[in-house]
C-alpha cells in the first residue's frame, strides 16, 4: 500500500477522554473548535495561516467576542478535521489509501488552497493522488470503497470517476502488462501448486489469467461495482466471457447460498436489487455467460421475487443457450402455492424460447448474408436440437415422480421437441413408463395420448425387451415394439421386405406397419387398454429369443459356406423364412388370447396364422365389423 508523510514535528495532539483534543504545548489555546461531539482546543495562528474557511469563521467569533466555533459538516467528521489541524501544525502525518479521501474532501471544505498558502494540503494530496494511488490496483479499489461515504464531495471532486477510470484501465490492460498484485483465489495457478514452469533451469515468466481482476472487484458494493463493469464496458478492451466470469465472482460472493442455487439469509430487498442489476450487466453475446449461471440467476430471481422484466430477459437468455443446460439446473422448485414439486411451467417457456430460437433464425432471403448474422440469432444445430430433446426427456422422467403432475404439462412439454430428431426414444419411453407407474389411475384416452409420444422403432434393444414385459403399456404399442423388433432382426439378417402379418395385426400397427407411431389408427379403447397376460409374455420373451438365435445362426451360416455359394445361399433363405413364421407366431400368440375373449372384432380376423387353410379362410364370410374411432 503507498502512503505519504506530512510533516516533521512531533505529534502532540493530545487525548482527554472520547470526546477532547488538545495541543501540548507551553502556550495556552485561544479556540475551541465543535466538530460534531468532539472539541478540539487549539490555536488560530496556524490554522488561519492555511485554512480560508477558519478565518470567515473566526472573524465571525471576534465580533460576537467569542473565542469557540463549530463545524457540523465538514466531511470526514472529526478524524479527518485532525489531519488537516495536524496539517497545519506541521505535525507528523501519514496518508494512506484509507483516509487520502476523507482528508481531501475536509481540505477542501476547510479552503485549503494554494491561493492562502504555497504547498498547502490539498495541492500536496493531489500529487499523492495522482502519482500513487492512482497508479496501484488494490489502492484505487479502496480508495473508491472509500469514496461512498464522502458523497457528494468526493462525487464532485472528481475522485471517484479517477479511481473508476484508473481501476477500469488497468483491469483492460494486456496481461503481459500486469505487473502487480492481485487477488486470484478461484484457480490456482501452476506455480501456487509447486508445478513451477522451468526451461533449462530457468524459471519461466508465468501467464496472468484473462480473468485476474474479477476476485478483487468484489471487495465492491454493489453501486460501485456497477459503475467499474459499466466502465470497463466503455473500454471495449474486454471480453463478454470476462465480464461473465466478474459477474458469477460477485454473485458467489455477495449472495448466501448462490452456488448450491439458494438463497439463504440476508436482507431479501438488497439481495433483490443485486439480482436485478446483475441481469442488466449481462454482456450482450450469446453463450457469454454459461447456462447454469443464469439459471442460478433465474432461480434466484423467482424466489426473491425479481421484476417481470429481468426474468422475462433471463428466460429468453438461456432459451438461446438451452444446449448447455443440465439436468440439475432445470429441476426448479415450485412456489409454495402450486400442488406440484417442480416448476414445470418455467421449463416450458424455456424450452418454447429454444423453439423459437430455431424459428426465427430461419434465413431470409431478401437480406444479405452479412446483416443475417448481425439482425437474426444463429441457426440452430442439429446437435444442439438433438441434446435439448435428450435434456428434456430426463427432467420429464425426473418430474413424471410426482403423483400431482397433470398429464397436460407432461405432454405439452414432450411435444414442445417432438419435432427434433433424436436416433433413440429410450429416454421418452422411461419417462412414459414412469409417468404411467405414478399415475396408475388415469383414463383409457390419456393414455392413449401418452403413448403416442414415443416412436416404437427408436427403441434399443434393452429397451424393447422391457416393453414387451411391461404391463402397464396398452397392448397396441406392445404388438408396434415386437413388430419393428422383429423388422430389426430380419433387416439385420439381410432382408429387406417387411414380414406378412396378419390383418388384424396389420390394421393395429401405425400407417400399414410403415408409418409414424403417432399416426391415427382405427383400433377400439379395449384395443388400447388391453395387455397381454404373463403367460403369453413369458412365452413371447422366448419366442424373440429364438428368432434372434435363429437369424444369427443364419449369418453365422452364411459366412461358413464360402466355397458352396449357392448352399449358403439356400440355407440363409431357409433361415430368414423361419424367422418370418416365427414372427407370425409372435404376432399370433399375443393376438390369441384377445380373439378368445372376443375383444378383436375386425374383418382382417380371417387373416390369423391360426387359419391354415386358404381356401377356407376365403370362403368363410366376415360376420363382424371393426368400429372405428378417432
Amino acid at each position: 500500500m503507498k502512503f505519504m508523510k506530512l510533516g516533521s514535528k512531533p505529534d502532540s495532539l493530545q487525548t482527554d477522554g472520547d470526546n477532547i483534543r488538545y495541543v501540548a504545548t507551553e502556550l495556552a489555546t485561544d479556540i475551541v473548535v465543535n466538530v460534531g461531539d468532539v472539541k478540539f482546543y487549539l490555536h488560530k495562528f496556524p490554522l488561519l495561516s492555511k485554512s480560508a474557511r477558519l478565518q470567515k469563521l473566526v472573524a465571525n467569533t471576534n465580533e460576537e467576542n467569542n473565542d469557540e466555533i463549530y463545524i457540523h459538516d465538514i466531511p470526514g467528521g472529526p478524524a479527518a478535521f485532525e489531519i488537516c489541524a495536524k496539517f497545519c501544525y506541521g505535525m507528523t502525518v501519514t496518508l494512506n489509501a484509507y483516509n487520502v479521501v476523507a482528508a481531501r474532501c475536509a481540505a477542501e471544505y476547510l479552503e485549503m488552497y494554494e491561493t492562502v498558502e504555497k504547498g498547502n494540503l490539498i495541492y500536496k494530496i493531489e500529487v499523492f493522488l495522482n502519482s500513487s494511488i492512482f497508479r496501484s490496483w488494490k489502492d484505487s479499489i479502496i480508495v473508491l470503497q472509500t469514496t461512498k461515504p464522502l458523497l457528494p464531495w468526493s462525487e464532485e471532486l472528481k475522485v471517484v470517476s479517477h479511481c473508476l477510470d484508473s481501476v477500469a484501465s488497468k483491469a483492460s490492460i494486456d496481461t503481459s502488462k500486469v505487473e502487480w498484485s492481485y487477488t486470484y483465489n478461484r484457480k490456482k495457478l501452476p506455480s501456487e501448486n509447486g508445478n513451477d514452469l522451468q526451461w533449462n533451469g530457468v524459471r519461466k515468466h508465468q501467464m496472468v489469467p484473462k480473468d485476474w481482476w474479477v476476485e478483487d472487484l468484489c471487495e465492491l458494493q454493489l453501486d460501485l461495482y456497477k459503475r467499474v463493469i459499466t466502465t470497463i464496458k466503455t473500454k471495449g478492451n474486454i471480453s463478454g466471457d470476462e465480464i461473465g466470469e466478474s459477474l458469477i465472482a460477485y454473485a458467489s460472493r455477495k449472495l448466501p447460498g448462490f452456488r448450491k442455487g439458494m438463497i439463504q439469509g440476508g436482507d431479501v430487498i438488497k439481495n433483490r436489487l443485486l439480482v436485478e442489476a446483475l441481469v442488466r450487466l449481462l454482456p450482450t453475446g450469446m453463450g457469454s455467460v454459461h447456462c447454469s449461471f443464469l439459471l442460478k440467476l433465474l432461480r434466484a430471481a423467482i424466489l426473491l421475487e425479481c421484476g417481470e422484466v429481468e426474468r422475462c430477459e433471463l428466460m429468453r437468455r438461456i432459451g438461446q443457450q438451452l444446449e448447455e443446460a443440465t439436468m440439475a439446473d432445470l429441476l426448479l422448485r415450485a412456489p409454495g402455492t402450486d400442488t406440484t414439486l417442480f416448476d414445470v411451467d418455467i421449463v416450458q417457456k424455456l424450452v418454447d424460447e429454444f423453439v423459437a430460437r430455431e424459428q426465427s433464425a430461419q434465413p431470409d432471403s431478401l437480406l444479405d448474408n452479412e446483416f443475417h448474422e448481425i439482425r437474426s440469432p444463429r441457426m440452430v444445430s442439429n446437435t444442439s436440437k438433438e441434446v435439448v430433446a435428450k435434456l428434456v426427456d430426463g427432467y420429464l422422467a425426473e418430474i413424471a415422480r410426482d403423483p400431482n403432475l397433470p398429464l397436460t404439462k407432461f405432454v405439452n412439454l414432450a411435444e414442445a421437441v417432438s419435432s427434433f430428431s433424436r436416433p433413440s426414444h429410450d429416454g421418452l419411453y422411461r419417462a412414459i413408463d414412469m409417468y404411467l407407474k405414478e399415475h396408475p389411475g388415469i383414463s383409457k384416452s390419456e393414455r392413449k395420448k401418452i403413448c403416442r409420444l414415443m416412436d416404437c422403432r427408436k427403441l434399443s434393444a434393452d429397451a424393447c425387451m422391457h416393453a414387451i414385459q411391461n404391463e402397464r403399456l396398452p397392448l397396441r404399442v406392445v404388438v408396434q415394439v415386437l413388430f419393428f423388433e422383429q423388422v430389426r432382426v430380419t433387416t439385420s439378417s439381410g432382408g429387406t421386405s417387411t414380414p406378412d402379418l396378419p390383418g388384424s395385426i396389420r390394421a393395429s400397427l401405425p400407417g400399414g406397419s410403415h408409418g409414424s407411431s403417432r399416426s391415427t389408427t382405427t383400433n377400439t379403447e379395449e384395443d388400447w387398454d388391453s395387455v397381454p397376460t404373463a403367460e403369453d409374455i413369458k412365452a413371447l420373451k422366448g419366442e424373440l429369443a429364438s428368432l434372434r438365435l435363429a437369424v444369427g445362426d443364419g449369418r453365422r451360416g452364411t459366412d461358413r459356406s464360402n466355397d458352396s455359394g449357392k448352399s449358403s445361399a439356400e440355407k440363409a433363405s431357409s433361415n430368414k423364412m423361419k424367422g418370418l413364421l416365427m414372427s407370425k407366431k409372435i404376432f399370433s400368440k399375443l393376438w390369441s388370447g384377445k380373439e378368445k375373449n372376443g375383444e378383436i372384432t375386425s374383418s382382417d380376423t380371417s387373416e390369423s396364422p391360426a387359419s391354415t387353410n386358404a381356401d377356407e379362410t376365403k370362403s368363410t364370410p366376415s360376420r363382424s365389423r371393426r368400429h372405428s374411432v378417432s
